[in-house]
């Protein structure tokens, strides 16, 4: 490179990066120099931005040299430094007056289709989504009717497929969802609202205007629209590709990337541009008979994508559920971040939802679980189901039912359950399915390490406790951390207990439990044991008490 194009170079360069460069108040004694480096500093005051890479000046300039190169007599040279130094100019300016029209990092078809958006007040239309699996299989998952308007209100009816006749609405003081089929109105707040519909013109426009990168691929026909084809590349997010009408210049069709096996086809059969949402379908009622949902609701979505958006991570979806199952319905608990898929049997009387968020706190499985491992992480199985989870929301998908079972774990930074009233090993199955590893039962023979010191026992006492238990009386002794707590206090003070347990249930820990016989490990200061162990001796089943064989003093730790 010569040294006055370096030179051209370099200014250019400190302008970009927002430096005042040392020729703007020196001169350089080229009269012709100055005079260029007047010239970018017009052209750049026009408006402040950036150029389209950050080496263009430096390679547009090494462009020059290889021209003056050629060049072969001394005569010609200067007159073509001249010549091609002009050339520069001219290509400066129309970059930069390219980014005076298009902001940076916009196209002509994204400026356009922000313009188009600006003169929409509000849109009405029939929006379908249709799945693609891996092997390329086509599934029509929804037809919606919406509407939406620019201040983020909206009303989306479900035309066809599982959510059909349900109806969500957001009329900016009031977010709520009828589900016809359940008979209940499930109430959120207005504000702020995660869950976007899916293919909200707003927002796509939006998100391809801020993505990496845009480029237009080819052209269709869709809906019997002629478009163009943009790839879009995202900000940390997979590539997708976006259709665009030509004669509107909105958006009409979307295709996702493919993400966990699944992709999605999200198009506009039908659009009209509208001045606002009829009011009438923004107005909160309850229908006669149904029953308002305001506490920890859940509401229902189309697709995995938009369950996605509204938690803000992506979710394992089971790869090969049992044979007679099909899925049921997606859903998210806003105010916990957690995703629902619900599967049920053909016949519906069998249901399994699978349940995952980030997790929240340390692990601890309830007192009345079986201990399991899911990849090498402990797991609680529930068989049948005592402790309340705390994560089924609404919805009364489980009213009335019994014998509910569940498995319950935590890997990655994640807590998963899987829960039903399905038989144990079909929601062991699901469970496989979903962390595609390993899953171990405790063996039922499986032997604790014996305790040092041996408590005795009188069966025939235990046998006339497993009676009063069966009659309902004693429940606790179902539980063997609250047989731990009792036992252990009694231990500090054996003339009886009065007040409060010496001892916290939260101190007690279940390390090992294989449905018939458990350790319990004791925490807490002063506490003159350190683990407690128990078996069922009576019953051998989720109704057989449990009965404390032996424990570890603290001082022989």
């Amino acid at each position: 490179m010569d040294n006055n194009e370096r030179k051209l170079s370099d200014y250019i360069d400190r302008l970009n990066a927002e430096k005042k460069p040392e020729e703007h108040e020196n001169s350089t004694g080229s009269p012709e120099l100055n005079k260029l480096f007047d010239t970018v500093r017009q052209v750049r005051s026009l408006k402040e931005s950036a150029m389209p890479e950050s080496d263009f000046p430096k390679k547009l300039a090494h462009t020059v040299q290889n021209q003056l190169s050629q060049k072969k007599t001394a005569k010609n040279k200067k007159r073509i430094w001249f010549t091609s130094m002009a050339s520069v100019a001219a290509i400066l300016i129309m970059v930069v007056m390219m980014n005076f029209i298009l902001p940076f990092g916009r196209t002509n078809i994204v400026y356009a289709m922000e313009e188009a958006f600006r003169e929409v007040k509000a849109y009405h239309g029939i929006l379908e989504i249709v799945q693609t699996n891996a092997e390329g299989e086509h599934t029509t998952q929804a037809k919606l009717e919406v509407w939406a308007d620019k201040e983020g209100h909206y009303y989306i009816k479900g035309l066809e497929g599982s959510q059909k006749d349900l109806i969500t609405v957001n009329n900016g003081q009031k977010k709520w969802q009828v589900r016809p089929d359940q008979k209940e109105v499930h109430i959120f707040p207005a504000f702020p609202d995660a869950y976007r519909f899916t293919f909200e013109l707003g927002k796509e426009i939006e998100a391809v205007k801020n993505a990496l990168s845009t480029k237009i691929v080819g052209e269709d026909t869709v809906a019997g629209r002629q478009s163009s084809i943009l790839e879009v590349s995202p900000q940390g997010g997979v590539p997708y590709r976006i259709w665009i009408d030509k004669e509107t210049k909105l958006p009409l069709q979307k295709q996702t990337g493919m993400q966990k096996a699944l992709q999605y086809t999200i198009t506009y059969t039908e659009i009209d541009f509208e001045d606002i949402i009829p009011e009438d379908l923004t107005a909160y009622q309850i229908p006669d008979g149904f029953n308002e949902i305001s506490a920890n609701p859940e509401q229902l979505v189309n697709n995995m994508e938009e369950a996605r958006e509204a938690v803000g991570f992506t979710p394992e979806i089971p790869e090969n559920i049992p044979a007679g199952y099909i899925q049921d319905r997606i859903a998210i608990i806003p105010a916990t971040k957690l995703i629902k898929l619900y599967y049920s049997s053909n016949d519906k009387d069998v249901k399994v939802i699978v349940l995952q968020g980030k997790a929240l706190h340390e692990f601890k499985p309830a007192p009345t679980a079986v201990l399991g491992k899911v990849n090498g992480s402990m797991a609680e199985i529930q068989s049948p189901v005592y402790e309340d989870l705390g994560i089924l929301g609404g919805g009364g998908l489980y009213a009335g039912v019994t014998d509910i079972r569940s498995v319950r774990w935590q890997q990655g930074g994640f807590e998963y359950a899987v829960v039903g009233n399905a038989p144990l090993e079909e929601l062991v199955t699901f469970t496989k399915s979903l962390t595609n590893g390993s899953f171990e039962m405790p063996a039922l023979d499986e032997q604790p390490s014996k305790p040092q010191i041996e408590v005795p026992v009188d069966l025939e006492v235990e046998g006339n406790d497993q009676k009063s238990v069966d009659a309902g009386s004693s429940p606790w002794k179902l539980d063997p951390a609250f047989v731990t707590q009792i036992f252990v206090s009694l231990q500090i003070s054996p003339e009886g207990i009065t007040g409060d347990y010496p001892i916290q249930y939260e101190d007690l820990k279940v390390t090992q439990n294989t449905g018939n016989e458990a350790v319990i490990e004791v925490g807490g200061d002063k506490i003159p044991i350190k683990r407690v162990y128990l078996k069922r001796l009576i019953r051998q089943d989720s109704t057989g008490i449990w009965t404390v064989v032996g424990y570890d003093p603290i001082d022989q730790e």
